[in-house]
């Protein structure tokens, strides 16, 4: 559904936005050069200014045929004098009173002198006299240039820092507007028939889109609209697809909005948005809200929060607005997280979030509709088997198998190809679920001989075991951070799984390791085994402290913190002398695996060399070439009782 990206709407007037602040900048720029050029030009002019002399003096030493005045220039009722030696500006105050300097006492001493060498002698001695009739428009205009250019940039100065301000105001009105995106009914709808899978959540959805279309049919039975609907799921099982065939069922407005994009380092923004968000949902109502990812502002509150904090001070306000909000407002807030076990208990009870839904991985069959869904608009060949595909998958959220459908493409555009084949989508699915072939990798003989064994190892022990899972694929093919793969699969999706399946998962995966030591010795056995047992310890862990499967602490489980079962804050709930107990347990599954998976090894050790030969020969072996070779292993007695 194309979506109503208001952000996207505002980055496209930033530009002229830009333009005009670089203008205004410009001008601001320019008109403080100015005034520093005013103020520049005062100081020079004031340092450089001579003092006033009365008019009588100038008039005497003007009369004196040794004085130091060259000319005087008479500009109406202003003079300026200029020195022999330099120019000498008068200030203003110097002035002619009666307009004609030789009625103040001036003497013409060269006018009645006729010989032209005594006239040029005179006039040496004697200043010029020149009267300018008009003013100088020029230094008229420079004067009042200099008294109104400093107010005028004051002005404008102060006007732009008011403009500055009213902006910033703006903005910080702005900042507290929620970031909320809308998907109008007007726009491609997306409904539960483009959702593959999970049909008992549809189900639970559908009550709601049939309030939303009919709520007069519910309001005159008393029933009451649901307040708000949490989605919870693991990731990529399509919470988020599920929200939006709601609100494309119902055919109502739809705002979209992360957690995250309430919080702000500065309190109050957070609770601001979530009023401006209710109050836009209100005003397009019937509507629906969906928070995603809600966990990040409703956390759990505790002893070690206050009212003074943000990300409290968020929550606080979603809770006010979901238990305030009357039921005829036609508003339904939808909320998706897969951390269920961190939202506040507020926010659980029934009046806000009055249904849960669970969205779960999908099965098998939900798993084929969601990969024809994502191979529909690609051009596929015929020996693409999609059914078996969703076998593979087991564990896989909508996703995951979107990921494959996509490498797959890419596969088959890299190779060149016009239509995505049976190869492509195994190698993407192999891509993803354990990593890409790393090729490049070389390894020398002896390497090689010790992958093959470790990997033929974890097959056979896998294969004789009663309740283990078929082996699919064994390479020794440097994949991921592994040097090699033994893959298992299971031949149906499974909810639970026994003691005796997981002691088999133990076994299976110290058959490496034992095949190391069976072959090569005890003193030589390799790093190649180091994801291995941490994943025996992990799941040895796992069946001791939360499943109760121990020998001695049968039915017993003891909470740990990577469990979440408990605060991070509170000690373990058990003393150390259960913690010593649980230690033994843990090391016993262990130890039982190893040697398990020792007296398979050693009774199969032909097996043994035939399938790790096999594997330095092809490096990969399909279950089809793993069938002949290991029909001849056996499960002995001694290994069963266990």
């Amino acid at each position: 559904m194309p979506k109503n990206n208001v952000s996207q709407k505002s980055s496209k007037k930033s530009s002229p936005s830009g333009v005009s602040n670089f203008i205004r900048s410009c001008i601001f720029f320019l008109l403080v050069v100015l005034f520093a050029s005013y103020i520049f030009n005062f100081y020079h002019t004031a340092s450089h200014a001579l003092e006033t002399v009365p008019l009588s003096s100038v008039i005497s030493r003007a009369n004196d045929p040794n004085g130091n005045i060259s000319k005087i220039t008479v500009s109406g009722n202003e003079l300026k004098i200029t020195l022999k030696d330099k120019d000498y500006p008068t200030e203003k105050s110097l002035k002619d009173p009666s307009g004609t300097l030789y009625e103040q006492g001036l003497v013409d001493h060269c006018s009645d002198i006729t010989n032209s060498e005594a006239l040029a002698s005179c006039k040496s001695s004697y200043p010029t006299i020149e009267y300018v009739e008009s003013a100088d428009v020029w230094g008229i205009i420079f004067d009042v240039a200099l008294i109104v250019v400093p107010i005028l940039a004051i002005v404008l100065f102060f006007s732009y820092m008011m403009r500055q301000a009213q902006t910033m105001n703006n903005q910080n009105i702005g900042f507290g507007k929620s970031k909320a995106r809308l998907y109008g009914p007007d726009k491609k709808r997306i409904t539960f028939k483009d959702v593959a899978g999970n049909e008992s959540a549809k189900q639970d959805l559908q009550e709601i889109v049939d309030f939303l279309k009919h709520p007069k049919k519910y309001e005159t039975l008393g029933a009451k609209i649901p307040r708000g609907v949490l989605l919870a799921g693991d990731p990529g099982t399509g919470k988020t697809l599920m929200a939006r065939a709601v609100a494309g069922e119902a055919n109502v407005p739809f705002f979209s909005i992360s957690g995250s994009e309430f919080a702000e380092m500065f309190v109050g923004v957070g609770a601001s948005r979530v009023r401006d968000l209710f109050q836009k949902a209100k005003k397009n109502a019937p509507s629906i809200i969906f928070i995603d990812e809600i966990d990040a502002v409703a956390h759990k509150r505790d002893a070690r929060g206050g009212a003074g904090r943000e990300d409290e001070q968020t929550l606080n306000q979603i809770l006010v607005e979901m238990d305030g909000f009357d039921n005829e407002s036609g508003v339904i807030v939808i909320a998706a997280t897969n951390r269920v076990d961190m939202l506040d208990k507020a926010l659980l009870r029934p009046g806000r979030f009055d249904r849960h839904v669970n969205v779960t991985l999908p099965e098998r069959k939900d798993r084929l509709e969601i990969l024809k869904v994502h191979f529909k608009n690609k051009p596929t060949a015929k020996d693409v088997d999609l059914d078996s595909l969703a076998a593979k998958t087991a564990g896989s959220a909508g996703a995951d198998l979107a990921n494959i459908a996509n490498e797959a493409a890419i596969a088959a555009a890299r190779k060149g190809v016009k239509e995505i084949s049976n190869k492509e989508v195994t190698e993407a699915f192999e891509r993803i679920a354990i990593g890409p072939e790393r090729k490049s990798k070389v390894m020398n003989d002896h390497e090689r001989k010790i992958t093959a064994y470790h990997e033929a190892g974890h097959a056979i022990v896998g294969h004789v075991l009663p309740d283990s899972d078929p082996v699919h694929k064994v390479t020794i093919i440097p994949r991921g951070r592994t040097g090699g793969v033994t893959w298992f699969l299971p031949p149906e999706d499974r909810s639970y799984k026994n003691i005796y399946e997981l002691k088999d998962i133990l076994a299976r995966a110290m058959g490496g390791r034992i095949a190391e030591k069976v072959i090569f010795g005890a003193e030589a056995i390799t790093t190649g085994a180091s994801s291995d047992l941490k994943h025996v310890s992990e799941i040895s862990k796992e069946m001791i402290l939360e499943e109760g499967m121990g020998t001695k602490t049968r039915n017993l489980v003891f909470p740990d913190n990577a469990t979440g079962y408990y605060s991070i804050t509170t000690e373990k709930p058990y003393s150390e002398k259960t913690a010593e107990l649980i230690d033994e347990e843990v090391k016993n599954l262990a130890e039982e695996a190893a040697k398990r998976a020792e007296i398979i090894l050693k009774s199969n050790k032909k097996v043994l060399d035939a399938l790790a030969n096999a594997l330095l020969e092809k490096e990969t072996l399909e279950e089809k070439d793993l069938e002949p070779i290991l029909k001849s292993a056996t499960l002995p007695d001694s290994a069963k009782n266990y």
